[in-house]
């Protein structure tokens, strides 16, 4: 049966105590190991192949289709390969201080969940308000996305589509609404309403198409492969491999989302460090297969930005799987929409469920146990900002997010480590600080070129949540109600 770890002593100031304090904002969410499923709650029926898709759903993209090529052609060369093997070393730092929580704290919510329990109320409300924004935004930037690629599918098979709505205003001429993206978000919250298992049923086939589809590009590729192309390595040197590692380090985080889902995996301890771990490591390979496979075929000068992959195929007399790529875009970048969509309603959920947003959020569908009430409003708000809105800064404000959740992730894996030695964990992270450090490192590099524009529209949505936490969420935490009734 499973427990409940006794958790440290609370503030000997008491709920009346110091602001600054652990009876104040900095009171920690109690540590519960139980993988029960309680009434009403979600319910743990995915396993340990359904984890590695929805988390392969995240990883595998835009990353493959478009990324590799934009960072060859215009930063690193055939060096582009060690570009995705730097981005992909920096990732797993972070990959291992989640691996770590998921095996210790096997409940939804993800970096918000962790750094509650282990950094206290107001770091993790900070971090689950900046999730909420951050996975919000990855939809409608992602569904616009496969907006463009559905479009270019329909144009080559003669279906001519009215230019209102193709895009939202002021993104050309005539443009009223992105149609194609309002439908998709509206649609994927459909298939997450419907309940766990549905849903990560549809994601596991798309995942799986999308794999075959990348699998069968790659091995086409690969016999039209010139070992020429390859040289010279390093045309920017190793600074321009660096420089391309920091845009492909964003093609390599998706596993985040998953950990999001953690209250409905079947025995979650056990098999979540290991999606998080094998899913990092297929994306890992498909990426660096990608790479060789694109730079072996076509210059890295003559690639095309705009359609990497259909570029080179058609240099090497192949331009028949253009259309082959554009449906495996739209399958690969969906299954990404879909895995945000999954992880923001869950995060929301979870501070639902803790007092910090409104109660009402944290009640389930009663038959199918998923949080429809979360669902819809998300899906609903990603539909109209894709819909309407030009959101080409909102990607950027997605990088800052999740930066600074890894940020705080791999600091909270090194704090519980120290307050709370007793805890059962069956996944370590190996080399504690180094390998969290690593993590921070690389996260603080990035954030530091990030635009001054997105660091004040971040400043501002953080603001606005220190407000509704001040407001609302500081006196109906459960936590602070507990101390209340003490």
């Amino acid at each position: 049966m499973s427990r409940t770890t006794t958790n440290p002593p609370r503030d000997p100031a008491g709920p009346d105590g110091r602001l600054l304090s652990r009876a104040g904002i900095f009171r920690l969410k109690p540590v519960d190991d139980s993988e029960e499923v309680t009434s009403g709650g979600l319910q743990r029926t995915m396993g340990l192949w359904q984890l590695v898709a929805l988390s392969l759903g995240g990883l595998v993209g835009a990353g493959v289709f478009s990324l590799a090529g934009v960072v060859a052609n215009e930063d690193a060369g055939p060096g582009v390969m060690l570009s995705f093997l730097i981005a992909i070393v920096a990732s797993g730092a972070a990959a291992l201080c989640y691996a770590e929580f998921t095996g210790t704290i096997p409940k939804a919510g993800s970096a918000y969940t962790y750094s509650y329990a282990a950094l206290g109320e107001f770091v993790g409300w900070a971090i689950g308000w900046d999730l909420l924004l951050e996975y919000t935004a990855i939809v409608a930037v992602v569904a616009i996305a496969v907006s463009g690629y559905f479009s270019y599918i329909l144009e080559h098979v003669g279906i001519d589509v009215p230019t209102w709505m193709l895009g939202a205003p002021g993104t050309g001429s005539g443009h009223r609404v992105d149609l194609f993206a309002l439908l998709l978000c509206l649609l994927l919250a459909f298939v997450l309403s419907r309940g766990t298992k549905e849903s990560a049923r549809f994601e596991t086939i798309l995942v799986v198409v999308k794999l075959g589809i990348v699998a069968l590009v790659v091995v086409a590729g690969a016999f039209h492969i010139k070992a020429g192309n390859y040289t010279p390595f390093l045309p920017y040197g190793v600074g321009g491999a660096f420089t391309g590692a920091a845009t492909a380090f964003f093609a390599v985080y998706g596993y985040d989302a998953m950990s999001a889902a953690a209250e409905e995996s079947a025995e979650a301890k056990k098999v979540l460090p290991k999606a998080i771990l094998v899913s990092l490591g297929i994306a890992a390979f498909i990426y660096l297969a990608v790479c060789v496979v694109l730079l072996g075929m076509q210059n890295y000068r003559d690639i095309d930005v705009a359609s990497p992959f259909s570029s080179a195929l058609g240099a090497v007399g192949l331009g028949g799987l253009g259309l082959v790529v554009a449906v495996g875009a739209v399958i690969g970048i969906t299954t990404s929409a879909f895995a945000n969509m999954l992880a923001v309603s869950r995060v929301w959920y979870s501070m639902s469920r803790d007092g910090l947003l409104p109660r009402y959020f944290a009640r389930n569908h009663p038959r199918r146990h998923v949080p429809t009430r979360v669902i819809w409003p998300v899906g609903i708000g990603s539909a109209l900002i894709a819909g309407f809105l030009p959101i080409r800064e909102a990607a950027d404000l997605t990088n800052i997010g999740i930066l600074v959740a890894f940020i705080v992730v791999a600091i909270a894996v090194v704090v519980l480590r120290k307050t709370r030695p007793d805890l059962p964990r069956t996944f370590r992270t190996p080399l504690v600080p180094w390998v969290p450090a690593i993590g921070v490192a690389f996260s603080v590099w990035l954030i530091s070129n990030l635009d001054w524009v997105t660091w004040v529209r971040f400043a501002v949505w953080m603001l606005i949540g220190v407000g509704v936490y001040a407001a609302y969420g500081y006196r109906n935490s459960v936590e602070h109600r507990e101390d209340q009734r003490k």
